[in-house]
């Protein structure tokens, strides 16, 4: 860690306290501030009102489970979301990506991956804000590297952290196709595997909210993704 770099905070929603005992430890030395909840409603109401960097999130949690949780922290928050679950199901992974997820660890899992796992989605957001300050204005979408957030023809689209940098991405790539290949390096930092669902759940969830809005998102059949602004003249119905 640099001797002044800023402290990160992170929530872990997890009714093991142990386990969230250990993750303190592990992260601490490595500049993370850890604060930990111990049932959804309390993890809930902890991420609704603090100023964190990112949140833990396990599935299986007392009184809110952890898809709940997620889905009310996405009403009102972009505050980028790990999920942990003991789970094998794909659905399940699934689930937790298309309710905003940013990424997912399935458990039993290694301190050292965490850790990659953390490091990786909260480089990848301030690469975003930093790197490329400037508004993003295209077919009517506007696109705010610094304040994260993204308009069609003036209206708010609410999307998730992972869901920006696709968004982002695609529109400085517009006029030509990004691999899923390219995408996944962006986003984890590694190559796409055949059997890897993460990526196109993600993309399929923006495109939902984009096609609402009059634009596209076109799959290049063995090849990508391109954005397609929309028509001059074509706004929100």
């Amino acid at each position: 860690m640099a001797e002044h770099a800023a402290v990160k905070s992170i929530l872990v929603v997890d009714d093991d306290s142990e386990l969230c005992a250990l993750i303190r430890e592990f992260l601490s030395p490595h500049g993370f501030r850890v604060e930990a909840a111990h049932d959804g409603r309390d993890g809930l109401a902890r991420a609704l009102k603090g100023a964190f960097d990112l949140i833990i999130l396990d599935v299986m949690l007392p009184v809110l489970s952890g898809f709940e949780v997620l889905s009310m922290i996405r009403k009102s928050s972009a505050v980028p979301v790990i999920m942990l679950t003991a789970r094998t199901a794909q659905e399940d992974r699934i689930t937790g990506l298309n309710e905003g997820a940013d990424d997912y660890l399935p458990k039993p899992f290694g301190a050292g991956e965490l850790l990659a796992r953390i490091r990786a989605v909260l480089r990848r957001i301030e690469k975003s804000a930093i790197a490329e300050p400037r508004t993003i204005s295209m077919g009517g979408v506007e696109l705010n590297p610094q304040t994260r957030t993204v308009s069609v023809h003036g209206e708010r689209m609410d999307v998730t952290a992972i869901e920006f940098d696709i968004l982002e991405f695609l529109m400085r790539s517009t006029g030509r196709t990004v691999s899923r290949d390219e995408l996944t390096a962006m986003l984890h930092h590694r190559e796409s595997t055949p059997y890897e669902r993460s990526l196109d759940v993600h993309v399929s969830h923006l495109r939902k909210k984009l096609e609402a809005a009059g634009l596209l998102i076109h799959t290049v059949r063995r090849a990508g993704y391109m954005f397609a602004p929309a028509p001059a003249g074509r706004r929100i119905p």
